[in-house]
């Protein structure tokens, strides 16, 4: 079989592994009823790689999980689920369960929920091969060190013996698909495979799926939201849209000439990289070349210590600067030191050594009061509202606060401010007395900037304030980001992994990797005209949302890859039939 991306292989739907027929889903709640999926059909092939794609709430996850026959009591399904020839819905639990990991198996968006933290890696992988006799005792455990080697893990002998939090996340994800592999299904669902990894893990993890499906012949229902991996894996795309396909055709078709508005809506959402700034409307302002600067970072250290071990240096010698009215974008993989740094910007954790300059002001030497003071200047965005934003608290009460802690305004003033903070960042004054689990992730985030704004800050800390949120609500949070910017002019230190929202926003960029910065400069030096190894290999593992454009992006990243002597993912199967 050819390349996913190509036209030379055409699925008919004559000899599916998996069927929806007019599959409709109901859940009972408190509330009232849900209808979450209603009258979807939809055909998966062997070797095909069928893209489910929509945004959160669109039905997708509760479609695939009728294959495994996992939804609730409360939910009342009419239609058919087929798994080869048998109807899911009539099977008994005995018949179910011999069904689930042998014929069809899922990848779940997140490995540490799929996988049992109190049991070695090798017996977990073992469990299904007993259950369904396909190996047992000393050959199943040999056939798991076999299935880790397979999917790219190094050293399988000693993983196995490993629990899951000793496991890397990339390495967690590719146990879960280790897992998938060991009754060799006829079909894998792949939930948001990829979602939580950083952007070179999920092209080897893209890699390896697609080398499985050429060479096992397994077919693959992806559920995702992120149009890069739809271009760079699928063969045919269906648009999930309130439980309704509104959508469906070769991944070409659809992705380069998209004919239902919600498609079109959601692939002009897309951050493309080497589209530069103004992707969602307005662009950020020029930073003046004699701006002062607004922070700035010398020869910072920080360590964590750790009992009766040698202190880990998270962030190690790193200088930059930000100016007013400035945007840098601090990119790197989890565990660069990234979200360290931003915490030990905020006060929040001590440093080691070096120096930090916020707003002319030595950071490192304040305590108590003087803190206090320099942290009204500076506003913070955290990765997750819904855990930075308290539960108990209104959302006036949460906007407001930061200006009740430094007693600024009467009560009348300080509703007024909010008010105007719900009109910035395009909420309605209803919000005012809702509470935060009433408001949706997007509105939740706008929320959270609200809060960063109401002391009008001269700088802001962005730690990824955008990669919990659907390509929608996150373009239109971008946006509204710029154009506040804007308006307050404050410098803000933006840190991400997604180096096409960078892109997007940023005026200079800094790399890091290891606690190190290895480049930094403008965006266009840096994002277009990389110098270092390290930037090089994040930039060609970034997916754009192009199907053409990104097997092209693949073959290049292939041969860079080998260029530097790595391997490049395949999936060995010599052992595995």
């Amino acid at each position: 079989m050819t390349e996913a991306n190509t036209d030379q292989k055409v699925f008919t739907g004559e000899n599916p592994v998996l069927e929806f027929d007019n599959l409709d889903v109901k859940f009972k709640t408190e509330f009232g009823t849900v209808h979450a999926v209603k009258g979807l059909s939809l055909k998966v092939e062997p070797g095909e790689v069928m893209a489910l794609v929509g945004e959160s709430g669109s039905g997708k996850s509760v479609t695939a999980t009728t294959a495994l026959g996992l939804l609730p009591k409360t939910a009342h399904i009419e239609g058919r689920t087929v798994v080869g020839d048998d109807v899911i819905s009539e099977l008994s639990g005995r018949a179910l369960r011999a069904i689930r990991g042998r014929r069809v198996a899922m990848v779940f968006q997140e490995p540490m929920t799929a996988l049992n933290p109190v049991i070695r890696i090798g017996e977990q992988l073992t469990e299904s091969m007993e259950v369904h006799g396909i190996a047992y005792g000393r050959q199943a455990w040999q056939r798991a060190i076999e299935l880790l080697a397979a999917v790219g893990i190094p050293a399988p002998e000693r993983r196995v013996k490993q629990y899951p939090h000793e496991l890397s996340g990339g390495m967690r994800q590719r146990v879960v698909i280790a897992m998938a592999l060991t009754c060799d299904p006829e079909v894998i669902i792949a939930d948001e495979p990829t979602t939580a990894l950083d952007v070179t893990v999920q092209a080897d993890i893209l890699d390896l799926l697609r080398s499985l499906k050429d060479k096992l012949n397994t077919g693959i229902l992806l559920i995702t939201h992120n149009m890069g991996v739809v271009a760079d894996m699928a063969d045919n795309v269906a648009v999930m849209f309130k439980g309704n396909i509104v959508e469906r055709g070769p991944v070409q078709e659809v992705l380069l000439n998209p004919q239902h508005p919600y498609t079109q809506k959601l692939l002009a959402a897309v951050p493309h990289l080497g589209d530069g700034h103004g992707q969602f409307g307005a662009a950020p302002h020029e930073v003046a070349d004699d701006a002062e600067e607004a922070l700035t970072v010398k020869n910072l250290v920080v360590e964590y210590r750790r009992s009766g071990k040698k202190p880990f240096r998270a962030v190690d010698d790193v200088s930059f600067d930000v100016r007013r009215g400035e945007i840098v974008g601090l990119v790197g993989e989890s565990g660069s030191g990234k979200s360290t740094i931003g915490r030990a910007l905020l006060g929040l954790i001590p440093s080691e050594s070096g120096e930090v300059q916020v707003l002319g002001e030595d950071l490192l030497s304040m305590r108590g009061g003087q803190l206090k003071s320099l942290r009204k200047r500076v506003g913070v965005i955290f990765q997750d509202p819904a855990a930075s934003l308290n539960p108990r608290f209104p959302i006036g009460d949460v906007i407001s606060e930061p200006l009740a802690v430094h007693g600024i305004g009467t009560a009348k003033e300080r509703e007024k401010k909010v008010h105007e903070l719900l009109e910035a960042v395009q909420l309605p004054r209803s919000a005012y007395n809702r509470y935060p689990h009433e408001l949706s992730g997007g509105q939740r985030q706008r929320v959270s900037i609200a809060r960063a704004l109401a002391l009008q800050p001269d700088l802001l800390i962005a730690d990824e304030p955008t990669s919990a949120l659907d390509v929608s609500v996150q373009a239109s949070v971008l946006a509204m980001f710029t154009e506040l910017q804007r308006h307050f002019g404050f410098a803000c230190l933006f840190i991400s992994h997604d180096l096409a929202v960078i892109d997007s926003l940023a005026h200079r960029v800094v790399v890091m990797q290891y606690g190190k910065i290895v480049e930094a400069g403008t965006r266009e030096d840096v994002l277009m005209r990389p110098q270092e190894e390290y930037t090089k290999r994040l930039l060609a593992a970034a997916p754009v949302p192009n199907p053409i454009e990104q097997k092209q992006r693949r073959l290049e990243r292939h041969a860079l890859l080998k260029e530097l002597g790595d391997q490049v993912v395949e999936l060995d199967t010599r052992e595995l039939n």
